[in-house]
């Protein structure tokens, strides 16, 4: 799964992102945009519950509307991850999504997957009716 934040699609980056991911042979199977509730985003990331950052997390993800995709491709979820760049866009590497277009570590951009147990997860949350 990845997700353009609302930092991104706000300042209409969705395609320069989209097309990074397809220049790295990520296929896009499905997408949409949404706006989440700040509910919907706490169950999204409710394994970070316990940290100091889970508010402002759900606050930012359902603060303005959100592009999520279901990407394809050989060794997806580590070929994005390693696309997406560090969180903190300060610590990423050059030319990766974060360096390019992450504001701070909090509006960084992009969400990734990082397993393949939390994409199918996470793919389910926002696809459930396409994936059943």
């Amino acid at each position: 799964l990845s997700i353009i934040k609302p930092d991104a699609v706000e300042r209409n980056l969705s395609n320069e992102i989209v097309n990074l991911l397809k220049k790295n042979n990520l296929k896009i199977l499905q997408n949409k945009k949404i706006h989440i509730t700040k509910e919907e985003a706490a169950d999204f990331y409710k394994e970070h519950q316990s940290k100091p950052f889970y508010d402002s997390l759900c606050n930012y993800l359902s603060s303005g509307p959100i592009i999520v995709m279901e990407l394809s491709g050989e060794n997806a979820i580590q070929n994005y991850r390693t696309l997406m760049g560090a969180t903190d866009p300060k610590e990423a590497n050059k030319n990766t999504i974060r360096q390019l277009y992450g504001v701070s570590i909090d509006k960084n951009s992009v969400h990734g997957s990082d397993s393949s147990e939390s994409a199918n997860r996470e793919l389910n949350f926002f696809f459930k009716d396409s994936n059943s």
